[in-house]
């Protein structure tokens, strides 16, 4: 019973966060959704930037609280350790959904593309965007990063293998592919509001700032990781840096 749930939980976390996924994706490019980063706004300015700094704030905070070590310790006292990414992933889709949906939006246009050749240049960028995010998942093993791994070895009751510290393809010329995926995805758009830009730079430094702490600890639980981050840039690609096939480490 107990490990059908841990699996059942792990699956339903999962689809919860692809079907967030999803809608991120028209969220952040105003495509086909109900409510859109750059939808009409309906609050006085203050109030809708506070909204929005709150909401940016609760995600930054869970998402990156909830990484740490320490925390994960502290989790698996009272959740199977099986259950632990599911309930990260399950807590990052809620912090996303909500956003989503108290989204205050500013208005005002900081710039706005009108070449049609320009549009189509920077929409192909934000879609390519989430393929090299999407791909980078897959690249150092998205069900694990996403908890079903470890939903289906709690299934089936066996202990769960230690993940290789590797460096497959574009992990040999940067360390972050998924946190580039994520910086075009939030500055490729052809209108550049207020709240899009907002939204741009709050993220960005997030970014900048996770990429500290995330690397502080893979460099405590893998010796590798110190060398790999001495040869491979984070996010600017370098063909003249990257590892060799043998050289082993692995970044998000």
């Amino acid at each position: 019973m107990k490990r059908g749930l841990i699996f059942t939980y792990g699956v339903l976390s999962y689809a919860l966060f692809f079907a967030t996924f999803v809608y991120a994706i028209g969220f952040i490019g105003n495509i086909g959704v109900p409510k859109s980063i750059d939808s009409a706004p309906t609050q006085p300015l203050i109030a809708s930037l506070l909204i929005d700094l709150c909401l940016l704030m609760l995600f930054a905070l869970q998402h990156s609280g909830m990484a740490r070590p320490a925390f994960k310790r502290w989790l698996t006292r009272y959740i199977p350790r099986e259950a632990e990414r599911s309930t990260y992933v399950l807590a990052s889709t809620a912090c996303l959904a909500l956003l989503f949906w108290q989204w205050a939006p500013l208005g005002g246009v900081v710039w706005n593309v009108s070449s049609s050749w320009a549009q189509y240049a920077l929409y192909s960028l934000y879609f390519a965007s989430w393929a090299l995010l999407l791909f980078a998942t897959f690249l150092i093993n998205h069900f694990d990063l996403f908890g079903l791994r470890q939903a289906y070895h709690a299934l089936r009751d066996k202990p769960m293998p230690q993940l290789k510290f590797v460096t497959p393809a574009l992990y040999r010329i940067i360390r972050h592919p998924i946190y580039l995926g994520w910086l075009g995805i939030f500055w490729f758009t052809p209108t550049m509001t207020e709240t899009h830009l907002v939204f741009a730079v709050i993220t960005t430094v997030y970014i900048l700032v996770g990429i500290r702490f995330e690397e502080h600890d893979l460099e405590q639980a893998h010796p590798e990781y110190a060398q790999y981050k001495r040869k491979v840039p984070a996010l600017i690609p370098s063909l003249s840096r990257r590892l060799s096939g043998k050289s082993q480490a692995r970044a998000a």
